[in-house]
């Protein structure tokens, strides 16, 4: 066997036991509860989309860890206590490809919110008409993200929290469970972010004013153009014509007076033409005879 070969089967073997190693400080780590996320992994998207992805992958995380160690914790279950968040996280990325996932985004959530459990209930608590553990656990997730979101997450428009958790709501959640989720966040942030909310309802205020004054101002009808028509009866007749009121003096018809002087007229001049017929042929006549 060479020199070479034997150097690197050496070198394969202390890279073998190098990587036991740190898998055996990983695995004691973890079971200590040191929750070590590394929240500057550029090699990942931090796209909008992919913030949408973590958001998603948290909300099953979050779920995960309320039916089981949240749930081992309230009900005073400690010994049951074997699904860390971060145990979660880790799981999750080891099975799903997290190439699109905004992953520091993703284990922040899934370190800070259980970390925040007590005062995010206290927060979704006050705007409930029941008591938070009657919430349905996927209500429950939707709910802790928008309001960690609200309180730590300035930077993201209150609106845009409310639809994430619209979205959420939409993919995993009931469907009526949307109005709950709403009505709850928009109260919220009302209280968390009131000089955004005040700013967003003025902002819209001037927009509807602005687009009133746009508006053209309706012209007034001038009757007067249409006065001759307001003498034409619009009853229908058999012929489909509009008749004509008998009290419209602007039209004009003949008396009876006239009318007979038209008839002894026409007779008239029918005697004349007669007349004159029978002389022309009395002269006619006469030529002949010469």
């Amino acid at each position: 066997m060479t020199d070479q070969l034997k150097r690197a089967i050496s070198a394969a073997k202390t890279a073998q036991a190098n990587d036991k190693q740190a898998e055996a400080t990983r695995i004691a780590s973890s079971s200590a509860g040191d929750q070590t996320f590394d929240m500057s992994e550029s090699s990942y998207k931090t796209s909008h989309t992919a913030i949408r992805k973590a958001r998603r992958f948290a909300m099953q995380g979050l779920y995960e860890w309320l039916v089981t160690d949240r749930r081992f914790d309230v009900d005073g279950k400690l010994g049951w206590k074997a699904n860390a968040p971060h145990d979660i996280a880790a799981r999750t990325r080891a099975t799903n490809a997290m190439h699109t996932v905004h992953i520091g985004y993703y284990h922040e959530m899934m370190r800070d919110i259980p970390e925040q459990i007590e005062a995010l209930d206290i927060l979704i608590s006050q705007h409930l008409d029941r008591d938070i553990g009657k919430l349905d656990t996927v209500e429950h997730a939707i709910l802790l993200i928008g309001a960690y979101e609200l309180q730590n997450r300035l930077e993201i428009p209150y609106k845009v929290v409310l639809d994430e958790a619209m979205k959420l709501n939409n993919h995993f959640g009931a469907t009526d469970a949307h109005k709950l989720i709403n009505a709850v966040l928009d109260k919220m942030a009302v209280d968390i972010r009131a000089i955004e909310v005040e700013s967003d309802t003025k902002a819209n205020l001037r927009t509807s004013q602005k687009a009133v004054a746009k508006q053209p101002e309706a012209q007034p009808v001038d009757h007067t153009e249409n006065a001759p028509d307001a003498d034409i009866d619009d009853t229908p007749t058999t012929s489909n014509k509009p008749r004509i009121s008998a009290n419209n003096t602007t039209v004009k018809r003949n008396s009876a007076s006239k009318a007979s002087a038209n008839i002894s007229e026409f007779k008239a001049n029918k005697k004349d033409a007669a007349q004159n017929t029978v002389e022309n042929d009395s002269v006619i006549d006469a030529n002949n005879q010469d």
